[in-house]
């Protein structure tokens, strides 16, 4: 049953409220809000259409935003439905079509794609599929873009060389193609490889892509200990390479100790945006993420302090999922959509209409779904690992152009500069007890990092663990390359430490006769955390004939300033690039296996590792949960194995 009201009069006179209310009834349904122009600008549902609307007309409203919106009424249309599930669904397919204003909305009108493996072929072929399955064959997915489809596909060809062609292109062949020739295909179409062969990379695959990697991995052990007792060492060798990429991708996934088909969704709001996370598991491995920026009808902030704004945080978030699970799960017009819709589906937050979605859910897929928000165990894991992408994805939304430009303008408010810094550099040294030293250097503008200006040096003929000189020999290095030419010069040079390591910048740029450049140590500070940094301040030509800095300007900012947020990044991703390289240079200069350093790893498990991981590199970039999953290695000997390997290097 339909029904609509309209103003007794013309448009510019107010909505009479209290002459429609008298027509609606009592009972479950949705209603459409327009606007003078006729455009629907609200959809929303009621268990009971009466009390519901009779809301958005009381005297004390609280929202700005039911404020605006009430504002602009000038007609509202209800449709009485039987219960409110109906109305749910009702409400989702209205939403979807008419995309009201003030609804919040999300943007994606595509079905997930999906890996199929057709089977009519002695030689099958991985394909991406998008759409109904009516083809014979398998289907794996469905995964969350045609991106992750693609690199899975990339993976699988340089793991187990199964075609990807189409085949009309596989029919016409009298000599193989490219991807034969860059090891990605074993040419089927010409009888390059037989079909035992050629079935055993297709079940390799199919394991791989039913989540069951570590079979894939026991089954490869054992193919190549029969390929080396048979002398075969160039296949032993492709074996040994296919355990090692296994492990690597392995490194990528986090993979679940419960098996088992969820998605796992968590949203985040603040400052005035919100972000979905919706991560998809099948198999217990996850198949990729993806995030939604849903366009918010006027949520935001109402209180102040702290608490007050961390509950409107949630309560915010809540708002989200609310809005964003009927939308994203239940069907278009027409029957059952395109969405695959897992047994259990977990949430951050718990929406308000919980168990009318669960209930409009089951109504749609003939079967029980589940939605869960208390979790133990692994599920809770995957939780906050879907919580921490959703914040870091609105952290990176609100640190905009727009915010870097702000932080910009701060630190030359809070250095005292005459002109607006546009390009910063930083440099930091990394070592382990004076092993295999390097020297990091990144850049920053007005956009954040420049990564593709960043360089590394490795640090020789010094005195193993003097800083002094290796920071004195990176600057050297780095600026008469910059004074030739090869880039452009900083406004201002931050050094990851204190007034030593500053005057051996200031020392080599007045050897180098550069002026302009303002130079900035970055010191701890008394306790070493966050928040606390000194800095010192110098300009080339300040310092006396001994090279130490005379005339420096000791600074320390606020906690919360946003122009010593923007020195601590710039300071940290020095650090972290420097660490990077150390570690790399550190691993290639040792010729003896730290396996055997490691107290309660014998031969038989160092050479369990060896084969399990595909080599000792393989192993140095294990975590500890892929460590522990080798037989015979517990968590705590998993852990002695990894710090092993990554001992930091100092600061």
């Amino acid at each position: 049953m339909t029904q609509a009201a309209t103003p007794s009069s013309s448009n510019s006179q107010p909505f009479d409220s209290g002459a429609f209310l008298k027509t609606v009834p009592g009972r479950p349904g949705v209603y459409r809000m327009r606007d003078e122009t006729g455009e629907v600008i609200y959809v929303g549902k009621a268990i009971n259409l009466k009390k519901r609307l009779a809301s958005y007309f009381r005297k004390n409203l609280d929202s700005p935003k039911t404020k605006v919106l009430v504002s602009h009424i000038h007609e509202i249309e209800v449709t009485v439905t039987h219960t409110e599930t109906e109305a749910l669904l009702l409400e989702n397919n209205l939403i979807k079509t008419l995309r009201p204003r003030y609804n919040v909305l999300y943007r994606d009108d595509k079905s997930y794609p999906s890996i199929f493996l057709s089977s009519e072929h002695d030689f099958p072929a991985l394909a991406v599929h998008r759409g109904a399955q009516r083809r014979r064959g398998r289907y794996f997915g469905p995964y969350p873009s045609a991106g992750a489809v693609r690199e899975t596909l990339n993976l699988l060809q340089k793991l187990f060389p199964v075609r990807q062609c189409e085949d009309s292109f596989y029919g016409n062949r009298s000599r193989p193609c490219l991807q034969y020739q860059i090891k990605r295909c074993t040419a089927p179409c010409v009888g390059l490889i037989s079909k035992q062969a050629y079935a055993e990379d297709v079940a390799h695959a199919v394991m791989f892509l039913q989540g069951k990697s570590n079979k894939v991995i026991d089954a490869l052990v054992i193919s190549m200990e029969q390929a080396v007792e048979k002398l075969e060492f160039e296949q032993a060798a492709r074996y040994r390479d296919q355990i090692a990429s296994l492990r690597r991708i392995q490194e990528k996934q986090y993979i679940s100790q419960e098996g088992g088909d969820f998605d796992v969704i968590a949203a985040s709001a603040g400052g005035g945006l919100g972000c979905i996370q919706v991560f998809t598991i099948r198999g217990g491995r996850n198949l990729g993420n993806r995030s939604f920026y849903p366009r918010q009808g006027g949520i935001a902030p109402r209180q102040t302090g702290i608490a007050a704004e961390q509950e409107d945080a949630s309560e915010s978030a809540r708002a989200l999922l609310n809005a964003f699970l009927p939308q994203y799960y239940l069907a278009g017009e027409g029957g059952q959509g395109s969405r695959d819709v897992p047994a259990e589906i977990l949430l951050s937050h718990a929406p308000e209409s919980m168990a009318l979605m669960e209930q409009a859910l089951e109504t749609q897929e003939g079967r029980k779904i589940r939605l869960a928000t208390r979790l133990r165990g692994q599920r809770a894991r995957w939780l906050k690992m879907a919580q921490q992408n959703a914040d870091q994805a609105l952290s990176l939304r609100l640190s905009s152009k727009a915010n870097m430009l702000q932080r910009f303008e701060a630190l030359q408010e809070a250095l005292e500069l005459a002109e607006m810094p546009s390009r910063l550099e930083c440099f930091d040294i990394s070592h382990t007890m004076g092993e295999a030293t390097v020297a990091s250097c990144v850049v920053f503008d007005l956009n954040g990092p420049l990564k593709s200006d960043y360089r590394r040096f490795n640090i020789e003929d010094i005195t193993g663990g003097d800083d002094y000189a290796a920071m004195r020999q990176a600057l050297s290095r780095r600026y008469k390359r910059l004074k030739e030419g090869e880039a452009k010069l900083p406004d201002i040079l931050f050094i990851d430490g204190g007034k030593g390591q500053l005057s051996q910048a200031q020392a080599v740029l007045e050897e180098l006769q550069i002026n302009g450049i303002l130079l900035v140590g970055v010191a701890k500070g008394p306790e070493r955390k966050a928040g606390k940094e000194v800095l010192w301040l110098s300009q080339p030509g300040s310092g006396s004939d001994s090279g130490l800095l005379d005339a420096v300007r000791e600074i320390i900012l606020p906690p919360d300033a946003n122009a010593l947020h923007l020195i601590q990044q710039i300071r940290d991703e020095a650090h972290r690039f420097a660490i990077t390289g150390h570690r790399q240079r550190r691993q290639r200069k040792r010729n003896t296996s730290v396996l055997e350093s490691i107290s309660g790893l014998g031969p038989k498990r160092r050479q369990l590792l060896l084969k399990q991981f595909g080599g000792l590199q393989e192993v140095a970039r294990a975590g500890v949960e892929d460590l522990a999953g080798v037989s015979g290695i517990s968590t705590t000997l998993a852990q002695l194995i990894y710090d092993a390997f990554h001992t930091d290097g100092n600061e």
